[in-house]
């Protein structure tokens, strides 16, 4: 809650109370129920409440307050829960007032940037939700290629600020996206190939640790903790700032779509296979098999060229000879332009479930079995899928926390529904997934469902995971932050 809200609930509803700074002017508080870090109910001291919410510049949000409905929900509408409380963060400050609030009181705790989560993990209910989307802001170096982000920050807002200089970095494939989110998960995005992960690119980070103390990572200062951060997730603190190294990127891109009956999927996905060994880095290219609102089944293709607009012409040509498309819409474009491709698509509020994985290989019956699961499925869903590699693999698996580095490709199937028959379309999704699953190796944490197993997120990680265990122990040893992909802290 603001000074300003304080004073007028104190006008209307207190007028006799005693001013003491803040919590002077705010109406009482009545002790709240709430949820621990392992799950029991607790109940938390009305005055210990008031005494947060008098030490945040932002606002304290409790359930019943006019603003409480609209901060609470995020993206995916699957996951409709009610936080005991919602700090609206201004800035750092109010990010260790929140986290100490949090590991004093032993509160289970969820942080949210953009909200973006297909998982769901960056809400709770009954429990603190940590709220960055206040915290927002992109300043640009561009002598030196830098990007400075605030974490409330989403997508759109670091590649306009950064085109304006004609730089860019990897930066996800919708623009509704949390930067931060997206980024310490590892980051796939139409430059990926190019220039690496958007964790890849990150050079510094602040970062409020589960003990409220504000730390720097970077090369030089806490460069354990850099490098948990590059693909670890949320495990390690609360995240305010992010340093990115910054590219040049023509701010005209070639890109588009060519789209083809499903009948032809078979060799639009083998050219991808084909292709993607030798394809150069400066392109994206990813399928997806989609219904047309009448119930048609279609596969296109989405290419982005982002250097030498000649050359991308002759590279793009045989795609667009390939069988006899529908459609083709490959044109200069600016690149912001693309980034906001899919939003329309995937917007909030709706359902979403997600399985993913990366695969090492794809041979004609994997392609085969991709088409058949699409088709076969009892509910309709889109399926991802595109050439892997380029800059992506040739970091080595142990220079960062992100594991998937040596796969050659990358498929993901999202189900969307608005009726509710939730059960139903999650059945339907894992049944068809099953199928699916044995040709994958790995998967990426950022689209991971919601109850993987920490056994799973174990072995995802890999040779990776001992060190992440021992950072979590280093930085997080009560584990304040789960709400994750959550690596549990060495005993």
């Amino acid at each position: 809650m603001k000074r300003r809200q304080f004073v007028g609930m104190a006008i209307a509803l207190s007028a006799g109370l005693p001013f003491r700074g803040f919590a002077s002017v705010m109406t009482p508080v009545s002790d709240l129920p709430a949820k621990s870090l392992s799950g029991t109910d607790l109940l938390l001291r009305g005055s210990s409440v008031e005494a947060l919410g008098s030490s945040l510049a932002g606002e304290l949000l409790l359930p019943g307050h006019e603003n409480y409905e609209q901060a609470r929900h995020i993206w995916n509408g699957m996951f409709d829960k009610r936080p005991a409380l919602i700090a609206r963060c201004t800035g750092a400050s109010d990010v260790i007032q929140a986290v100490n609030f949090a590991r004093e009181h032993q509160l289970l705790t969820a942080v949210r940037a953009g909200g973006h989560s297909f998982s769901g993990k960056s809400t709770c209910s009954g429990g603190i939700m940590i709220d960055l989307e206040p915290m927002t802001g992109v300043r640009v170096d561009p002598k030196a290629r830098r990007a400075f982000l605030e974490t409330g920050s989403r997508l759109h807002q670091l590649d306009r600020e950064t085109q304006a200089f004609g730089l860019a970095t990897t930066a996800g494939t919708v623009s509704d996206t949390g930067a931060a989110g997206l980024t310490l998960g590892g980051g796939l995005g139409r430059l990926g190939r190019r220039f690496g992960l958007s964790c890849d690119n990150v050079v510094g980070a602040d970062v409020v640790t589960a003990a409220g103390t504000l730390v720097h990572a970077s090369e030089s200062e806490n460069a354990d903790l850099l490098w948990g951060l590059r693909g670890g997730g949320g495990n390690f603190g609360v995240v305010t700032n992010l340093e990115y190294r910054l590219h040049p990127v023509d701010p005209m891109v070639l890109a588009g779509d060519v789209i083809w009956p499903v009948e032809q999927g078979r060799d639009v996905l083998r050219y991808l296979v084909e292709f993607g060994d030798t394809m150069p880095d400066e392109l994206s290219l990813e399928a997806a098999l989609v219904w047309t609102p009448e119930g048609k089944p279609l596969v296109s293709v989405e290419a982005c060229w982002s250097a030498d607009h000649a050359a991308g012409e002759k590279v793009l040509a045989p795609l667009r000879r390939l069988g006899k498309p529908l459609g083709d819409t490959i044109a200069p474009m600016s690149y912001v332009a693309i980034q906001s491709h899919d939003d329309a698509g995937l917007p909030a509020g709706r359902n979403y479930y997600a399985k993913n994985g990366f695969l090492p290989r794809l041979d004609e019956a994997g392609i085969d079995l991709i088409l058949a699961t699409f088709l076969e499925a009892p509910t309709k869903f889109i399926t991802f899928f595109g050439p892997y590699g380029g800059a992506y693999g040739r970091v080595p698996v142990e220079a960062t926390a992100f594991p998937n580095r040596k796969e050659k490709y990358f498929v993901l199937m999202v189900s969307q529904w608005t009726d509710g028959d939730g059960d139903r379309h999650l059945a339907d999704l894992r049944g068809s997934w099953k199928r699916i699953d044995p040709l994958t190796r790995g998967f990426y944490t950022n689209l991971a469902d919601p109850d993987t197993s920490s056994a799973t997120i174990q072995q995802n990680y890999g040779p990776n995971f001992a060190r992440l265990s021992a950072l979590k122990a280093k930085f997080d040893p009560m584990n304040l932050f789960r709400l994750n992909a959550n690596v549990p802290p060495r005993a």
